[in-house]
């Protein structure tokens, strides 16, 4: 946990670098976050090279994201990993998630791969979720950053529905709403999602209102 002085620091300049090159993660993160009065940018404004993820887990990978991101720029920055978990598939494609079909971040080719693995699976037994672990270091060398997860129920559908969202927003279906992640309005997915459950988290640890 921050203390005061600390959450001062951050609450006032307000300025973050997001550790990833991701645009659909920024575009979520900035609708949360902006009415904060938060401004966050992607690392590759600054041309930064992505981070080896090589950690075993989510937590692992974020805090890689985050302290790479916060060397290269000077910034406070945040790290996301996130992914999805597949219980038929033994928690697959897990922190593998945004290559899971080999490239990095092909959304179509990783969709398709799940719905292959899953072909011979029932409806009732393509159980998943959504998982976030965000980490907030409020510079490179940052012993006790900030930290915060979230999980998000549903299951798999057997095939793409809706435009919205990224990943694999139209293959998980959530319950509640009666229809896909990638249905959702961008509103109601910020207030559901593991990434805002653990935004929502986090920044309830810096003292600050909560966007959710």
């Amino acid at each position: 946990m921050a203390d005061s002085r600390e959450r001062d620091s951050l609450t006032t300049s307000r300025a973050l670098v997001l550790a990833s090159g991701n645009p659909g993660k920024l575009a979520e993160l900035r609708r949360m976050l902006g009415p904060l009065g938060w401004g966050i940018r992607l690392q590759s404004e600054w041309e930064i090279e992505e981070a080896v993820e090589d950690g075993a887990t989510f937590i692992e990978n974020a805090l890689i994201k985050a302290r790479h991101a916060a060397l290269r720029t000077g910034l406070p920055s945040l790290g996301d990993d996130s992914g999805l978990v597949v219980d038929a598939l033994q928690g697959a494609p897990g922190i593998f998630s945004s290559r899971y079909a080999g490239k990095h971040g092909n959304d179509s080719a990783n969709n398709s791969k799940l719905l292959k693995a899953l072909r011979e699976v029932p409806a009732n037994q393509r159980l998943a979720h959504f998982y976030c672990a965000m980490v907030l270091m409020k510079h490179a060398e940052d012993p006790a950053p900030l930290l915060a997860t979230g999980k998000w129920h549903g299951r798999i559908v057997d095939q793409p529905r809706g435009a919205g969202g990224f990943g694999y927003d139209p293959l998980f279906w959530v319950e509640s709403e009666g229809c896909t992640s990638a249905e959702l309005n961008p509103a109601v997915k910020n207030r559901l999602s593991h990434r805002g459950q653990a935004l929502s988290a986090l920044v309830t640890q810096l003292g600050i209102q909560s966007p959710a």
